[in-house]
């Protein structure tokens, strides 16, 4: 996922995007344990699209309240 197109997304979005994220990286977590992950690098690439979402949300957060 690009950060514009998180930036495109509203901050109830972003919220709905954040949870999906973290549920399908418990899932990926999950596959991993057993034995069953078959495309490694997609828990890299999620963790680094829960970051974003993250730092965009804040982003957002601070410009509402100034």
């Amino acid at each position: 996922m690009k950060a514009v197109d998180i930036r495109a997304m509203s901050v109830d979005l972003l919220g709905d995007e954040l949870a999906k994220l973290k549920k399908e990286q418990f899932n990926l977590r999950f596959q991993k344990a057993t034995g069953q992950l078959e495309k490694t690098s997609r828990v890299k690439e999620v963790r680094r699209d829960i970051a974003r979402v993250k730092t965009i949300a804040r982003q957002k957060a601070a410009e509402a309240k100034a």
